[in-house]
């Protein structure tokens, strides 16, 4: 019922004790150090679906209820709204000051977004071995951080910062599951959107999604979606940041980044735009020019690459 689609999770969202009874099941196993309970993966699972669009699909009316604006927050600028706004400069302005504070007893479809949720996810990817369950947790957990509103963005501080989470997922990136795979690294795309957690992903696990991207350009079609969003990945973590491109060159990753946005193959053709979207903007720190232009070289006589 969960995979019904819009209109099946607004009914099981509006579903009195529904959520709550979710999250109570598994909040007890995993507590009783059961991760591998049967049910608890398919409560995961369920309230994965649930948090699909979570964002988009809530009605208006809950911005008023969900979130309380902090008290040192200013309340006169009349274009920041609770769930995000067209402007850029908007949005980076609501990310530094709305974060919103947590109710303390969270109820229903509240507690979707809530950081004991985020908490017990995190505790099921560390400790659970069961594939769809550390899956449906990351999932969930990617879903929360989509967007653009003050909810992906509490939801990723609480990740990053609060929870710790990067070391298990971290863990996630080098599974023998591709679609787990893909799904950690998808989240952590999602995560590196933050400006102000970009340097502490970067840390933590840049030189792990380069040791994720491929040698050869040859690869199936998961493959190539994983490589497009770790060079996103990429791309957000350095695009302001000329300390985190010399970390990306100092673990090895522009070569690997040349040779994929040098690919013709159609299947690998996400994977060649995002490496070279990658490329145009590592290439804005000029003081890592020289360096650029070393790594270049030794590729061209390695490969026998064209020299423009």
């Amino acid at each position: 019922m969960s995979s019904a689609g819009p209109e099946g999770r607004k009914k099981m969202r509006e579903c009195d004790g529904l959520i709550d009874s979710l999250v109570y099941y598994i909040q007890g196993t995993t507590a009783d150090y059961q991760p591998d309970d049967k049910a608890t993966e398919n409560c995961v699972c369920i309230l994965h679906n649930l948090s699909y669009q979570l964002e988009s699909e809530l009605p208006s009316s809950y911005a008023q209820n969900i979130y309380t604006q902090r008290k040192n927050t200013p309340t006169n600028d009349k274009s920041l709204g609770c769930f995000g706004t067209r402007s850029r400069k908007a949005k980076v302005k609501q990310q530094d000051t709305l974060l919103p504070e947590e109710k303390s007893s969270p109820k229903g479809v509240e507690s979707l977004w809530h950081s004991t949720l985020i908490r017990i996810y995190l505790s099921l990817i560390a400790k659970s071995t069961r594939n769809y369950t550390q899956e449906a947790s990351l999932g969930a957990l990617q879903n929360l951080t989509a967007g653009s509103g003050p909810m992906p963005f509490s939801a990723a501080h609480t990740v990053v910062q609060k929870a710790n989470g990067l070391q298990s997922i971290r863990f996630m990136l080098h599974v023998s599951d591709p679609s787990i795979r893909r799904t950690a690294v998808s989240l952590v795309r999602n995560l590196s959107r933050n400006a102000s957690l970009q340097n502490e992903i970067a840390r933590n696990v840049l030189s792990d999604l380069v040791s994720l991207l491929p040698d050869s350009v040859q690869g199936s079609e998961v493959t190539n979606e994983t490589t497009a969003s770790i060079c996103y990945t990429l791309y957000n973590l350095t695009q302001n940041s000329s300390q985190n491109a010399r970390l990306l060159l100092n673990t090895g990753g522009l070569p690997k980044i040349m040779i994929i946005s040098r690919s013709d193959n159609n299947m690998l053709s996400k994977a060649s735009k995002a490496a070279s979207i990658l490329l145009y903007s590592l290439w804005s720190h000029t003081d890592l020019h020289s360096a650029y232009k070393k790594v270049r070289s030794g590729l061209v006589q390695t490969l026998n690459l064209p020299s423009d």
